[in-house]
């Protein structure tokens, strides 16, 4: 039965995930950086000043919303998991070290999309009686398509979300915990499973605030310690650093050219690949982010736009690029090995046995804080379809669904996940087409607004002052 089941659901994840999706996202994000007048080339030097002028130890999040660094750092909860570890190791050995090249096109374009997404999730976000703040696709949806055609794709993406991102995120992460401490430390499974429940109540019955507290606290740490540990790596094996390059640009557009012929696949494979990994990896055009940059605290939607296109750059061009340049650069992956193994081999190569605890805390915080995110993300399209009334039973079934999957294997779960976020990225982009009128309206506006230096300034001087920036 579950090997049916599994061959049911790979098989529509095959066809979604395939050359389908590839050029839905990637010509979605194309859409969007053409008519926005590629913002991720021209204003990045303002989505630097917007995203961490708010790096600020004193900012706290309110029961209405979040800063546009707090949001930005549940973005990146999300968006940075063991896939940053094992993504580009896949990737390399599925389409040669040339499939990095077009992870980082994918990525590009991606920044395009996440803008569009961001924008729109602020510009139709909602305030509740009580004064807590909801936002994500199901709204900008709702206002692309009115009536009941509306409403329904609304409440079918909030459906796929929740299954397909908020439940299966917290069996398929507990498990990869479970997996990486009980094979470094010989712990059960069940127990990690168990104290891994424990943790998530912990930090999800708190509300926004402890959720933003822990993950803003955990994601700048967790980047940290696996960066400047993949940097120690990468020198160590200094003199490789730019065959590693070349290995990338040459396979790229020749993948057979590199590394002695070892990797038997085409240009074809190498795009294929590379793009599917890097979508995978940013989630720009999946909906899952949209939720934490609807929620930031800013002056005009295109502000988080900017922010949120950050996220994608640093989850590509700095975290994944670490993990790229330690594989290469060590050799790891003439090993024989695959996915993780490759990191950890890499590691392994310098730190000795301490390379692989290194690997398992950084899978601890990268997946545990993705449960979390996923967890909000979760939790807002609860709110939207049946209330804050069933928020706590929600807590309870990811809970559960944590200890059931860091003791199962989920390789089921894995093929459910893709076919929901696969639902998720078809309702989600049909909803960014359908309010990109007013998404390149608002940014029309805004680059159009003669006071815009000084606006920029001013939230800047206000999140120094630790003053809060509202609508």
């Amino acid at each position: 039965m579950v090997d049916a089941l599994n061959n049911f659901f790979g098989q529509i994840s095959g066809i979604l995930w395939g050359n389908l999706y590839m050029y839905v996202l990637v010509g979605t994000g194309v859409f969007f950086t053409v008519g926005l007048k590629f913002p991720q080339i021209r204003r990045m030097k303002d989505s630097f000043r917007l995203t961490f002028a708010g790096f600020k130890k004193k900012e706290k999040a309110g029961k209405d919303g979040m800063t546009a660094w707090q949001s930005l750092t549940t973005a990146i909860a999300g968006q940075v998991g063991t896939g940053n570890i094992a993504g580009p190791a896949t990737a390399i050995m599925a389409g040669g070290p040339g499939a990095i090249f077009w992870m980082w096109v994918s990525a590009f374009f991606g920044m395009g999309t996440i803008f569009a997404e961001a924008t729109a999730a602020q510009k139709y976000k909602e305030v509740l009686p009580d004064g807590t703040v909801v936002g994500g696709p199901s709204h900008y949806i709702r206002a692309a398509f009115k009536g009941k055609l509306g409403s329904g794709l609304a409440t079918a993406f909030a459906i796929f979300l929740i299954i397909g991102f908020g439940i299966a995120a917290a069996m398929i992460q507990g498990n990869t915990i479970s997996d990486a401490f009980a094979y470094s430390f010989g712990v059960p499974k069940i127990a990690i499973g168990i104290g891994l429940a424990i943790l998530t109540l912990i930090v999800v019955t708190g509300g926004v605030k402890r959720i933003v507290g822990f993950i803003t606290s955990c994601v700048p740490a967790m980047a940290l310690m696996y960066i400047i540990a993949g940097l120690i790596v990468i020198f160590a094996n200094a003199d490789q650093i730019i065959p590693a390059f070349k290995m990338i640009f040459i396979g790229a557009f020749n993948p057979r050219a590199v590394a002695g012929g070892m990797f038997g696949v085409g240009i074809k494979e190498a795009m294929r690949y590379g793009i599917a990994r890097g979508l995978f990896s940013n989630e720009a055009g999946t909906g899952s982010t949209p939720h934490a940059h609807a929620v930031a605290k800013v002056k005009h939607p295109c502000d988080q736009g900017l922010v949120a296109f950050m996220s994608v750059f640093i989850d590509t061009f700095i975290i994944l690029n670490i993990t790229t340049l330690v594989i290469l650069t060590s050799g790891s992956f003439a090993s024989g090995g695959e996915g993780i193994t490759l990191t950890q081999v890499a590691f392994e190569g310098v730190f000795g046995t301490a390379g692989s605890l290194i690997i398992s805390v950084c899978i601890f915080f990268f997946s545990f804080s993705t449960i979390i995110a996923a967890y909000f993300y979760g939790e807002q399209n609860v709110i939207k379809l049946f209330g804050k009334k069933a928020v706590p039973a929600y807590t309870v079934i990811i809970a559960l669904f944590v200890i059931i999957g860091s003791g199962f294997t989920v390789s089921l779960v894995w093929s459910i996940c893709d076919v929901f976020n696969g639902f998720m990225v078809f309702v989600n982009i049909l909803g960014l087409w359908g309010v990109s009128t007013v998404i390149f309206k608002l940014w029309k506006e805004y680059e159009n607004d003669k006071n815009l230096d000084t606006t920029l300034n001013d939230i800047i001087r206000e999140k120094n002052e630790n003053i809060d920036v509202s609508l």
